[in-house]
């Protein structure tokens, strides 16, 4: 506030009182009246300036007409312009100088009293102007004007010289002497117009901004807001003054936003980037604003409100809500192709899917999936109203004791249901596309979408997503994702089922080529075990190419088989199938276990060539020809059985040694030659021949049972023989000890297992006699198998035995060399065997009527089983087979066989 010097007094002229008002008037209307001007310019007058300013100000009307001061509070318009005042006396020099005197120019009052202002602070070629105004002023007359000064050397440091523009009010008054003087006020022009531009650019500021605007006093009430708050609140600026927060936020809201406001006031502490909840008047979209606050001080630094500066960042939550959503369904997709479909196996694909959706995407989740698509069907996708069975592989909640979702009664997981023909769901799978299921009244679920699983334009089943209670319903960004995430599933279930009906298929071909049943032989008790490959994470599993076999041979012989084709898929099981079948062929020849192994390599060179085994020949002879043949690996182990000599004959080819057990012994693996694996050519296989006790366990087995990547070969053989500790077991108890021993669940690799127990022939089932090279030994030879035959008490069987025995001997004296050998067999059948040096092997013809021989063969081949002849090391051997009586196979009736040649 402006000091008046306290030796000015009042007037005695009439318009002494208003010039006295004016003072006030000065300092509340400086920004109004100030002016730019070059010289002295001004006016003088003698009448009473408007009261208007004195109430601005503070100088109000006292009682009776007399005027009086009042102290203005702080903050007020005195804080922030300059306003000074000093008295000139009668002599017109400075004879009281105010404190803000000297803070405007600079001067203390000790060096400004008795100073000439026009002298002091008026330029040269404007003193004679001034000198005159003085003269004026000195004479009683009033004059307010704009003038330039200079602050006069003397000054404080900074101020001497400085340049300014003052707007000067003088005011005549009397001395108690009753001279003539004057009181001056003085307004710095240039911060008045400092002022007039931030008042300019505030109200621009506040009333143009387009945000909204407000300003709230120390009550926390609206003191002014602009237009753009008015608008969207309705009403005018000024309705909206004295009101809260309360007024315009919900309870809950206005609590928390008071409470920071007043945190603000008291703290002097902003607050960025408050985002604040509420409604405009008359609508019911939730809108949301963005809110900075910042507490407001007056000129002197009193605390005097706080600024509210609101933004409406409503569209900008709901673009940042559908990044994030889309985010997340990105994500939610990365994840899903990531995670499903990383097995061919129905049900865990269906999981796989439901790991991924809850909790990210709904609260639970169901797959259901055509039966006759789990059943292995050819066409899954069922009847056309939607209605088929389906069943349900899969299930998952992120609620605890959530129900099953859907409506009517409770489906487990496994359980087989169908849908009705009106629902939803039946909707879904009959028109391919996603339906909404209404929620039930009182229950958990809010909303559920159903979305059929479409794989190749086919429906293989569906999958449904719940949302509970509180959580955001489903929207159409939500069903496209949904359908998206079950698209993929489907096609992976689909994947699945056509691998699923592949792999059964390659399964059924692998196992018909193995033996069908409990393999019978004689003198062997027999057990074996076959474990296909199963699925694994990295690397999906198909069919390999063990196989094993015991194959029947004459004399009660038996020849035991195990191999491996290298790779695996339906062309191993294919390769496989073909040795296999070409083992049979060469074991029913008759041949040693080497030559048979010889044959089989050749046979594995023939299968990659189109040619066969002549053209892989034919290649082998020209290894530099450029084409090159699909090259078919495989080991094999081929052994034969005497069950009367209890010998056995091995040849390997790459396989791994068989085992051996004997009773009271340690198992040990037998030292075979194990030689080069079929279809490498070009080496010989050796025979190791082994005379096996009776009770020994013998065990052929391929490497999937003793070899995977965590454990090396040496440690699975070992692991094997370690498990054959008790071989008087059951053999069905030694297998599956032998599989629950070691590791074979890590489904690398087929597994083929093959135990055989020595059961040898006993000697009196046997009945050898040799015969000299005469005619007579025809009727012995009847003799000895009539005697051997009543002996096992198999006299049905002596006719036929005889005349058999009879042709043969005959034909071994007519066409054999050396003594004659006759062996009679009892085991399962009876089998007769007649040896003698000769190499030449019979061969049965067709006799013509007049012919009076030739027919002997014929009549061997009418009244047995089976017939046949094989070379020994020593020549040969002719047998015939007959089956043992039991009462059910009737024996052919040696005359009408003998009727039958004619």
């Amino acid at each position: 506030m402006s000091e008046i010097p306290a030796k000015a007094t009042g007037s005695t002229d009439p318009s002494d009182r208003a010039r006295s008002q004016s003072a006030g008037d000065a300092a509340a209307d400086a920004a109004r009246h100030a002016t730019g001007g070059t010289g002295l310019s001004g006016s003088g007058t003698g009448g009473s300036p408007s009261r208007t300013g004195l109430r601005d100000t503070g100088l109000g009307d006292a009682p009776g007409g007399d005027a009086m001061w009042q102290s203005s509070p702080p903050g007020s318009i005195y804080d922030y312009i300059k306003v000074a005042s000093f008295s000139i006396g009668p002599d017109g020099l400075v004879d009281q100088w105010s404190l803000r005197a000297e803070q405007l120019f600079g001067i203390p009052a000790g060096r400004a009293v008795g100073m000439d202002p026009i002298e002091a602070f008026i330029d040269s070629d404007l003193r004679e102007q001034g000198q005159r105004k003085m003269a004026e002023i000195l004479d009683g007359r009033e004059w307010t004007g704009v003038v330039p000064f200079r602050v006069p050397p003397g000054a404080a440091d900074g101020d001497c010289g400085r340049e300014g523009l003052a707007e000067v009010y003088v005011m005549p008054t009397r001395t108690e002497e009753g001279e003539k003087a004057a009181v001056c006020i003085v307004v710095d022009v240039r911060t008045l117009r400092s002022i007039e531009t931030d008042l300019a650019a505030s109200q621009a500021i506040f009333g143009q901004s387009p945000f909204g605007f407000l300003l709230i006093d120390p009550d926390l009430r609206v003191r002014r807001a602009n237009q753009r708050f008015a608008s969207l609140f309705g009403g005018t600026p000024d309705d909206h003054r004295g009101k809260d927060v309360h007024d315009y936020l919900p309870r809950p809201e206005a609590e928390r936003v008071a409470a920071t406001l007043r945190r603000v006031l008291e703290t002097g502490d902003s607050i960025t980037d408050m985002h604040v909840t509420g409604f405009l008047p008359g609508s019911d979209e939730r809108r949301h604003w963005s809110i900075n606050l910042y507490r407001v001080h007056s000129g002197s630094g009193r605390p005097i409100g706080i600024a509210w500066l609101g933004t409406d960042i409503t569209a900008r939550r709901a673009a940042a809500r559908e990044a994030a959503s889309a985010r997340r369904n990105l994500a939610l997709l990365n994840e899903a192709g990531a995670r499903i479909g990383n097995s061919l196996d129905l049900e865990t694909t269906a999981r796989e899917l439901l790991d991924v959706v809850v909790p990210g995407f709904c609260d639970l989740a169901t797959v259901d999936l055509y039966q006759g698509l789990l059943a292995g069907d050819e066409t899954p996708p069922g009847l056309a109203d939607g209605s088929a069975e389906l069943r349900r592989v899969a299930f998952a909640s992120a609620v605890s004791d959530a129900p099953f979702i859907g409506s009517g009664p409770p489906v487990s997981v496994g359980a087989v249901h169908h849908f009705p023909f009106n629902s939803p769901c039946a909707d879904a799978l009959r028109t391919a596309r996603p339906q909404l299921v209404p929620a039930e009244e009182g229950g958990l679920v809010q909303s559920t979408l159903a979305v059929p699983m479409v794989a190749h334009d086919t429906v293989v089943g569906i999958a449904q997503f719940a949302r509970t209670k509180g959580s955001e319903p489903f929207g159409d960004r939500d069903r496209d994702l949904a359908v998206e995430l079950a698209a993929r599933a489907a096609v992976c279930i689909d994947n699945a089922r056509l691998y699923r009906r592949e792999h059964e298929r390659a399964l059924i071909l692998q196992r018909s080529l193995l033996p069908p049943g409990d393999p019978v032989a004689s003198g062997l008790d027999i057990a074996c075990r076959y474990l296909p490959g199963n699925s694994s994470a990295d690397r999906p599993s198909e069919v390999g190419g063990d196989w094993f076999d015991v194959i029947e041979l004459p004399g009660h012989r038996t020849a035991l088989v195990v191999g491996d084709v290298m790779g695996r898929g339906l062309r191993a099981a294919v390769a496989m199938g073909e040795l296999r079948s070409a083992v049979r062929t060469l074991a029913l020849l008759d041949l040693e276990p080497a030559e048979v192994l010889s044959a089989l390599d050749e046979i594995a060179r023939g299968l990659g060539a189109p040619g066969g085994v002549q053209q892989a020949t034919r290649s082998a002879r020209r290894p530099r020809e450029a084409d090159l043949l699909e090259v078919y690996l495989a080991t094999c182990v081929y052994a034969v059985y005497d069950s009367v000599t209890r010998r056995c004959t091995f040849a390997n080819a790459g396989h791994l040694p068989p085992v051996l057990v004997e009773p009271g012994e340690d198992a040990l693996m037998l030292d075979v030659p194990p030689g080069m694996p079929l279809g490498v050519g070009g080496e010989p296989f050796e025979e190791v021949e082994v005379e096996l006790p009776e009770g020994a366990l013998l065990a052929l087995y391929t490497d999937g049972l003793v070899e995977s990547r965590d454990h090396p070969l040496d440690e699975g053989l070992q692991a094997f023989v370690g498990a054959l500790t008790d071989p008087t077991r059951p053999l069905e108890d030694v297998c599956d000890h032998v599989l629950n021993t070691l590791d074979t669940h890590h489904g690398e690799d087929d597994i083929a297992l093959l135990m055989a127990r020595v059961q040898g022939l006993p000697a009196d089932s046997v009945g050898d006699w040799t015969l000299p090279r005469e005619p007579r030994s025809v009727g012995r030879a009847r003799e000895y198998a009539r005697g051997q035959l009543l002996s096992w008490d198999l006299e049905p069987l002596v006719d036929t035995t005889e005349l058999l025995v009879s042709e043969l001997v005959t034909n071994a004296l007519r066409y054999g060399e050396g003594d004659i050998r006759l062996r009679l067999l009892l085991d399962r059948t009876l089998v007769c065997e007649v040896w003698d040096s000769g190499l030449v092997q019979p061969r049965r013809r067709r006799a013509r009527d007049t012919d009076e021989g030739g027919r002997g063969l014929q009549l061997v081949g009418l009244l047995s089983a089976a017939w046949g002849s094989r070379r020994t090391p020593r020549g040969k051997t002719v047998w015939f087979e007959l089956p043992l009586p039991d009462g059910e196979t009737g024996l052919a009736d040696p005359a009408e066989a003998l009727l039958s040649l004619f």
